[in-house]
């Protein structure tokens, strides 16, 4: 959800000694789409304790103390060189302090389950952009139609019929500009930070590092200390730090490393479903017919997006 590892990344970070026995990888690959699926919940739940910059500050601060933890049991040293941080301080703000910021003001004012579904729409804003911005991604018939069914989807998922009667607009926006932040985080570390040599771990505690310092500026600016502390929020708040980015990070990095990148994203596709799920079971949150049929020609959409055309065979001498 919120960082990218490259080719290049994954042979800088291949162990050298045999690997150690782990979890099957598709238990983490459950155990990373239940964990973002809830993410959103939590963020309702944060939010009604504390403002949306207070949530998001706690979140950095618990996720950067888990992989700052796990930097130091695997002896990992955070990156070095003036140009690497400065591109890492970009990372930071595009992938975590801007989108994370995003979804919890939207939350203020739509359901969970919403804000989940515009999550989804991640990979239909990063093919749409990739077409720009990135001259080897070449369009194919498949991915433009998945593209347009896609943004089909989330105007049925927003009613578009009805006019949007009853949606609230500002807080869909800023959930759907959240969602757009990431591609553009993606696409802007894909052509600054491949390469580099440093682990994918030691990169991503720095760019952790860096959002909660982003945090820590702005948080005391537009928010003031409140005025009691409001237990479950701020578990909530907790979780989601430890649990929902520290952990969830260090999932995604294994399941990278050890499935590749195209299995392992195939999880963005299951945390609207978690997300739905636990916003209605849980929160009360209402459900229009609209909501799951959208989702799932979001999700479909975004499938095709994802396909790539096969490599054409050399001709045969």
């Amino acid at each position: 959800m919120s960082t990218v590892t490259t080719p290049a990344d994954r042979a800088a970070t291949a162990p050298s000694a045999p690997p150690r026995r782990r979890l099957d990888w598709r238990l983490r690959f459950a155990a990373l789409s239940l964990i973002w699926g809830f993410s959103f919940l939590l963020i309702k739940v944060g939010t009604g304790g504390y403002a949306p910059f207070q949530v998001t500050l706690g979140r950095l601060v618990f996720g950067t103390a888990v992989l700052a933890a796990a930097m130091a049991v695997r002896r990992e040293r955070l990156p070095r060189g003036a140009r690497t941080w400065g591109h890492l301080t970009v990372a930071a703000f595009l992938l975590n302090a801007l989108p994370f910021s995003l979804f919890a003001y939207a939350e203020l004012t739509i359901p969970s389950t919403l804000a989940g579904i515009c999550n989804a729409t991640s990979p239909l804003w990063g093919m749409a952009l990739s077409l720009v911005a990135l001259s080897e991604d070449r369009p194919t018939r498949v991915r433009v139609a998945g593209l347009g069914l896609g943004f089909l989807g989330v105007l049925t998922v927003l009613g578009a019929w009805q006019g949007f009667h009853g949606l609230d607009a500002t807080g869909t926006a800023l959930a759907l500009l959240a969602s757009l932040s990431y591609p553009i985080g993606w696409i802007y570390v894909r052509r600054t930070l491949a390469g580099t040599g440093h682990s994918h771990l030691s990169m991503t505690g720095a760019q952790l590092l860096l959002a909660t310092v982003q945090l820590a500026v702005v948080t005391p600016l537009f928010t003031t200390l409140p005025t009691r502390v409001s237990v479950v929020p701020l578990l909530a708040i907790a979780a989601l730090g430890a649990l929902g980015t520290g952990l969830a990070m260090l999932l995604q990095y294994g399941l990278v490393a050890e499935v590749g990148p195209t299995t392992a994203q195939m999880v963005t596709y299951f945390v609207p479903v978690i997300a739905t799920a636990a916003g209605v079971t849980l929160l009360g949150e209402a459900l229009a017919w609209s909501t799951p049929v959208g989702a799932v020609i979001v999700l479909t959409g975004a499938a095709l997006t994802q396909v790539r055309p096969k490599p054409r065979k050399a001709p045969q001498p």
